[in-house]
């Protein structure tokens, strides 16, 4: 059978399907051209910026930290490159592999490798981080012969702080460490533009000036922009804009007094803070014990952190800024002040001294070396008459001493320049009130007020408060917030800005009742209770001994520091100024359960004011006999001039000042957080404690007192 084919169709059905070809092709085509139009015209200026941007990398340059210098030019925190072997852990395919080949090569030990991973942690999986730093010449070169082998591990070069002079000055210059996951949280608060000055930044300060000028010592992080190829490899460096270094800062501390001082106190436990009664400006601030800084820069590792932080003398405390202790009779002369002001008593009342007062049907005591007899303020003062000042606190009560006293300085903060500070324990009624839960504690007690005049009971201060209490009181009333930093000087520039201590406003005291509180200081240096130790002083200085106690002790108990232990004895302190007239130099000074004031810390006190005022610096000698609590007298042997002395880590012939050989490697456990500065000061909801970490205080006691 023939099929008919019917040509007509097929024509009209080839024409549909070629226009609908023909259709479909324009069409495609029409896209094309859209998009391109798109492309090429619509979005031409945001794609080729894109593009620019995948074709150019901006790298952050971070700038040198700010250089720390003391008031005579001595480096106190400065940098230094060394080369660090680095893995970028998305450029590497098995980790733990590529870290066992690198130790073929080069040293890793566990504690490298536990830095590392706890930087993973903290860091992105694209950033560069350290496996080993401070690498020496031998090894770059092992490792460049091998490069390789090891895609995503490449050496650079960074910039490490440096503490030249070790744990001198750790608590006051703090330190700088790898910022953790809770700073990088606290950063997104920033503003944008501190946000990008910190972008490629790895270290901030974590305590002390580090910690508080972190803004004036970091400077402005530079860029460069590099062109990339496909595989992400620099081919070119396109531009660049360096960073800016951080500006320096000159202190207003000694930093040879600083150095003598923390000899002074040798291994025992204490705080010294020296001021400027002219203008707040601190010349020593000392905590002892102290550390090296130099562990924490590069991350501190297991074995040394838990030393630290465990050691029951607690050496990451800063004890001058968060150390609070019971004044003991250092509190007299301002209790003198406060009876004086609000004329509660007259300075020429006598008051029989039978050495115990009774009051509430309890009876408080003063020290067996006392000496019974009548006493008026002055003499009150120089031989530190407990009885006196009993009487006194009951006549003034408890908020009226708050209201005397707290303008000085006692329980709220100085304001010095450093981050931390605790305010400390001024009592009242309200305070207990604020501070207690249970009814029966709210209330205030008259039996508790007896010993706040001799500066024990709730009474708790910093060193930091009690010199500038005597700085505010030796000067006449005029006030200063204490200061560290004298000057921030922009290293580009080189202009210095003068960073003054605020003045604020003058306490309204009495020219003479001051003249008679600061002669009966004068008295205690010159026949008082620490006479021998200020025996042949070329100046005239003021002073006052205290004892503080540590430790409660039962109704009638005498106090033996033979059957108590070291941490539980009895604290030396002492207050001083001097000269008599214009006073230049004001201190507090505490060495922890060492007994008398005037067998601990007043013998620290006098060398002090020798360094200061008479250009002498203590003999080899007499430093011994001082760190033993042994110098009860003079100093003795010949001493020196201060300028001949060299610091640590010079020679005594022009060796540069502040230069030192980088640290030791430390290749460690990432850097301590910022938690790692230490706490522990005395909770202000429980009876007055001597210092973070010891015993209460106890009730006033015979021998507590001086």
């Amino acid at each position: 059978m023939t099929e008919l084919r019917n040509i007509q169709r097929e024509l009209e059905r080839f024409r549909f399907r070629l226009i609908a070809a023909a259709a479909f092709v324009l069409l495609g085509f029409g896209l094309l051209i859209a998009r391109l139009v798109v492309l090429q015209v619509a979005r031409h200026d945001e794609l080729s910026t894109r593009a620019e941007a995948n074709r150019i990398a901006v790298l952050p340059i971070v700038p040198q930290r700010g250089r720390i210098l003391d008031r005579n030019g001595v480096v106190l925190a400065t940098n230094y490159t060394a080369y660090t072997l680095e893995i970028t852990p998305s450029k590497v395919g098995n980790l733990e592999q590529t870290i066992d080949q690198l130790a073929q090569l080069i040293d890793i030990q566990p504690r490298d490798r536990k830095r590392f991973k706890r930087q993973m942690e903290e860091s992105k999986s694209f950033e560069s981080l350290p496996i080993r730093t401070k690498l020496t010449d031998e090894e770059m070169a092992r490792f460049l012969a091998q490069r390789f082998r090891f895609p995503g591990v490449d050496i650079k070069a960074r910039l490490f702080r440096s503490y030249p002079l070790g744990d001198t000055a750790s608590h006051l210059l703090g330190y700088i460490g790898r910022i953790n996951q809770a700073e990088k949280t606290a950063m997104e608060d920033w503003d944008e533009d501190r946000q990008a000055n910190y972008r490629g930044t790895e270290y901030i300060g974590k305590l002390g000036l580090e910690q508080s000028y972190e803004a004036e010592l970091h400077g402005r992080t530079g860029y460069e922009e590099v062109e990339t190829a496909a595989s992400g490899r620099a081919v070119r460096r396109l531009n660049s804009h360096p960073p800016t270094p951080g500006n320096e800062l000159h202190l207003s501390i000694d930093i040879k007094l600083q150095n003598l001082v923390e000899r002074l106190y040798g291994d025992r436990r204490g705080a010294l803070v020296a001021i400027d009664p002219r203008n707040g400006e601190v010349l020593a601030f000392v905590s002892k014990p102290t550390f090296d800084p130099n562990l924490f820069v590069d991350g501190i590792d297991f074995d040394s952190w838990r030393e630290l932080n465990e050691s029951i003398d607690k050496p990451l405390l800063n004890r001058a800024l968060r150390g609070t202790y019971p004044p003991g009779s250092t509190f007299k002369p301002y209790m003198a002040m406060a009876a004086l002001a609000t004329g509660k008593r007259d300075p020429h009342l006598v008051i029989q001294d039978n050495l115990s007062y009774t009051f509430g049907g309890h009876t408080f005591g003063s020290p067996e070396t006392d000496r019974a007899g009548p006493k008026d303020m002055r003499l009150a003062i120089i031989t530190s008459s407990n009885v006196y000042f009993y009487s006194l606190a009951v006549e003034m009560g408890v908020d009226l001493i708050h209201d005397q006293l707290e303008p000085f300085g006692f329980g709220r903060k100085t304001g010095i320049d450093l981050e931390g500070e605790v305010t400390g324990v001024l009592p009242s009624t309200e305070w207990k009130r604020r501070t207690y839960k249970r009814p029966e504690q709210k209330r205030w007690y008259p039996g508790e007020t007896v010993s706040l005049g001799i500066g024990q009971g709730y009474n708790n201060f910093t060193m930091t408060q009690l010199a500038t209490a005597m700085a505010t009181l030796s000067s006449g009333g005029q006030r200063f917030q204490p200061r560290l930093v004298r000057e921030v000087e922009d290293v580009v520039s080189r202009e210095k800005r003068i960073v003054s201590s605020d003045a604020l406003p003058p306490l309204p005291l009495k020219p003479q009742d001051v003249s008679l509180v600061l002669d009966a200081m004068v008295g205690v240096a010159q026949q008082g209770t620490s006479s021998r130790v200020f025996a042949g002083a070329p100046y005239v200085s003021g002073g006052k001994t205290g004892t503080a106690q540590a430790v409660t002790m039962r109704a009638n108990e005498k106090y033996s520091a033979a059957r108590l232990a070291e941490h539980q004895r009895d604290h030396s302190l002492y207050i001083a100024f001097a000269p008599r007239d214009n006073p230049r130099v004001a201190l507090a000074a505490i060495v922890e359960n060492a007994g008398w004031g005037s067998a601990a810390a007043a013998p620290i006190a006098r060398r002090v004011l020798d360094y200061l005022l008479a250009d002498q610096y203590p003999s080899e000698e007499d430093i011994a006999l001082v760190r033993e609590g042994k110098a009860s007298g003079p100093p003795v042997g010949t001493p020196r001039r201060v300028e001949d002395v060299p610091l640590p880590n010079q020679s005594p012939v022009d060796m540069p000042l502040g230069l030192a050989p980088p640290p030791a490697a430390s290749g460690a456990s990432a850097a301590a957080p910022a938690s790692a500065a230490a706490t522990g000061t005395a909770p202000q909801a429980t009876a007055s404690r001597a210092a973070a970490g010891s015993a209460p205080v106890r009730a006033a006691t015979p021998g507590a007192s001086r």
